[in-house]
Order: structure tokens, then sequence, then C-alpha cells
């Protein structure tokens, strides 16, 4: 079975060329939605892909109705060929339930693993540099040594826990977490 897919981002939009496109190409069903390309969470290519068999052929007009990015095109090519369906996109021509649009997907999909490689090296090597210069990730600890100092004396001079935390804007657990002989 040849199911269909068309998306647009607005109302204001019409998927009158994409449906005309899907349905000349012989899907069987045309599933519609209007939502944005960058959200992940689509709940009509959710079901669309969950209703998808072995053998059936997801087919879209062009590859930016069905994703925004290739990691994104990437997770849905991988859960149809788990569910034994292929892919085709209309406008780039590409069929993944032929061998040569197979290749041509396999080759795409190798650049994206080739790029997110290069992200991660780079992302590691702005990490190692940024340490060496003293430089540490995270968020900043709402802790300092000036704020542990004056949290035991308040804390040994009586004041209340909760007091305490007041204070220096922080909650009692945090309190507890750098201030252990607190718990009383």
């Amino acid at each position: 079975m040849r199911i269909g897919y068309a998306r647009i981002s607005t109302t204001d939009q019409t998927m009158a060329a994409q449906h005309d496109a899907l349905t000349s190409a012989g899907c069987d069903r045309v599933y519609e939605e209007t939502a944005s390309g960058a959200r992940n969470d689509r709940p009509v290519l959710g079901e669309v892909i969950r209703s998808l068999r072995d053998g059936d052929t997801l087919v879209v007009y062009k590859l930016d109705r069905v994703a925004r990015s290739l990691p994104h095109l990437l997770e849905i090519m991988d859960t149809l060929k788990n569910a034994g369906a292929g892919f085709q996109s209309l406008t780039e021509e590409i069929n993944t339930t032929t061998p040569g649009g197979r290749l041509v997907f396999h080759v795409m999909a190798a650049i994206s693993e080739f790029e997110r490689d290069l992200i991660g090296e780079r992302t590691a090597a702005g990490l190692k540099a940024a340490k060496a210069r003293g430089r540490i990730g995270g968020r900043p600890r709402k802790m300092t040594g000036d704020k542990i100092k004056a949290a035991e004396r308040l804390l040994a001079s009586g004041t209340p826990v909760r007091d305490v935390a007041d204070m220096l804007s922080i909650s009692v657990p945090t309190l507890y977490r750098w201030c252990p002989g607190s718990a009383r």
C-alpha cells in the first residue's frame, strides 16, 4: 500500500499541489497535517508511521514535508526500515524501494554521519581548549566558598535552616547538601 503524507506549516498555505501529486503517484490514502516542520512531535506523522506495515511505502511530495533535519529524517527512515516499509520523495526522486534509491539514501546517510562525527570532534576540541584556559562548563554553582562559610556561621549561631536558605537565596536541600552538619 502506498501511503501519502502532506504537510503545510500554516493555515495560510494550501495542500492542493501536494495532495494532487500524491494521488497521481498512486497513493491509496493521503494523510494531511498543518504543523511546523521543526516540530518532531507531529501527531499525524506519528499516526502515519505507526500505520505502516511490511511492504508499504510512505510517499511525500518533498523531503522537507516529512523532516526538517537530516538526523530527524534518518530516525524516520530507521523506523520505516524496522517496519519493513519503504520511502519515496517525489520531488527529489528518492525511492528506497529500489536499489538505486537505497544507494542514494545511504550516501546521504553516510555524509550525515560524517558531519555528526566532525561536529563531535569540534565540540570536544572546543571543550578541551576552554578547560585549558580554566573555563569549565555547566551552570554556575549556587554555593560558593563564601556562601558556605556564611551559612556555617549563621547555623552555628542558631539561625533556623529555612532563614539561612532564604538569606542565601538557595533551597533548604541545597543548604543541607553543602552544609551536612545543618541537618538537626
